[in-house]
């Protein structure tokens, strides 16, 4: 998968059927999810090892058997130990076009009124069927597919209102303070996707939310548990990987492109974070 802006616009599937399926292991070009959202809806079914999500500053931990169910505009994102994982991005909107009886209930998790449970854990055996279902069809894509995947995810949403697996907005554990942090936390990294190639600065990511530097710094950690500037640089490292496993670009361009302003300093990190030196990288 190429690297996308954090807010992810690209076209899932087809018009007529708007689902895209993702099989992710260890040779998986972005087997660590870096963080991002979109618009679109998205299942992740872990099937071996954990997968330690960070949804909208909510630390979750899921293991084998587990599912992450991701609503529109969430934050998230994923760091996978020994684990193969496997994700389904969807449009919502298509539910709302072709059955006119189950619209109001559709309508109310697309406008956020109802938010559904973020993680089902694999003793829930009801969506854990469901789910399975989904992803062996989208995977073997057997005939009639199609019809499964659409049956199965009316099925869960069913399963969704009739086991009051969800919050109304009213009930929701996260506060208006969290969700004005979530919002400051996608502004900084909109900041540094569009200016990961300059000299992107500590002040100038603590002045795009307003904050001083050291503040800043810790906000940055309590919402992501990393470092401002090492998130930067962990960043370059996952553009970096990508351009030198799907260009010719020398060692030095790709460094030079990706934000780093000395070459020994590039290695250091590459092999800090990969553990590799980029000429030996292999995707």
């Amino acid at each position: 998968m190429q690297f996308h802006e954090y807010n992810e616009n690209e076209q899932r599937g087809t018009i007529d059927f708007p689902f895209e399926y993702y099989h992710v292991d260890f040779h998986y070009p972005r087997y660590i999810m870096n963080y991002h959202w979109h618009i679109e809806y998205e299942f992740i079914r872990i099937l071996s090892g954990e997968f330690h999500a960070n949804l909208d500053g909510q630390e979750v931990i899921a293991g084998k058997g587990d599912v992450l169910f991701i609503s529109s505009g969430t934050l998230h994102s994923g760091i996978p130990f020994d684990c193969v994982y496997e994700c389904l991005v969807f449009d919502m909107n298509t539910f709302l076009k072709h059955n006119p009886s189950c619209k109001k209930m559709v309508q109310s998790i697309v406008d956020h009124s109802i938010l559904v449970y973020r993680h089902f854990k694999s003793d829930n055996r009801l969506i854990h069927d469901i789910v399975w279902n989904i992803f062996e069809a989208m995977s073997n894509q057997p005939e009639g597919y199609e019809l499964t995947v659409f049956g199965e995810i009316y099925h869960f949403l069913g399963a969704v209102y009739t086991g009051h697996f969800y919050f109304r907005d009213t009930e929701a554990p996260q506060t208006r303070r969290e969700f004005k942090r979530v919002k400051q936390l996608k502004s900084v990294l909109e900041l540094i996707e569009k200016n990961y190639a300059s000299s992107l600065t500590l002040e100038d990511m603590a002045n795009a939310v307003h904050m001083s530097p050291k503040y800043f710094c810790r906000f940055f950690a309590e919402m992501t548990h990393q470092r401002p500037m090492d998130y930067l640089n962990r960043h370059r490292i996952e553009h970096a990987c990508y351009a030198l496993s799907s260009t010719d670009e020398s060692v030095t361009e790709i460094a030079y492109a990706c934000g780093f302003n000395d070459l020994s300093y590039f290695i250091k990190t590459f092999k800090k974070y990969k553990g590799v030196t980029p000429g030996k990288y292999q995707n």
